[in-house]
């Protein structure tokens, strides 16, 4: 099943500082998600003044558990930068679909 994932950051003073600080771990594990075929796309939100504030991203795992163990794990999550967490059943479309 596909999802689309809108993530937000926190909007207090030290949000940008908890995003850098687990900025690595988080792509990290987007790199081993996008190897197994489960991360598809995703995106830095950014506010008004070009910082990021938030993420956006199409995810595919087989099951909603599967999309919650993800979650369990996410550096953004554990690291309490994504405050807001949206998460809507998607299918994206055949002319995007990577062969």
């Amino acid at each position: 099943m596909q999802y689309v994932i809108t993530a937000y950051d926190g909007t207090d003073p030290d949000a940008i500082d908890r995003r850098l600080d687990a900025r690595e771990a988080h792509i990290r594990l987007c790199d081993e998600l996008k190897a197994k075929g489960h991360m598809l796309f995703g995106a830095a939100l950014l506010d008004e003044n070009d910082q990021m504030a938030g993420s956006v991203m199409i995810v595919d795992f087989d099951s909603q558990k599967d999309l919650e163990d993800w979650l369990d794990e996410e550096p953004y999550v554990t690291g309490n930068v994504w405050v807001d967490i949206e998460i809507a059943p998607c299918r994206v479309g055949p002319s995007f679909v990577v062969q």
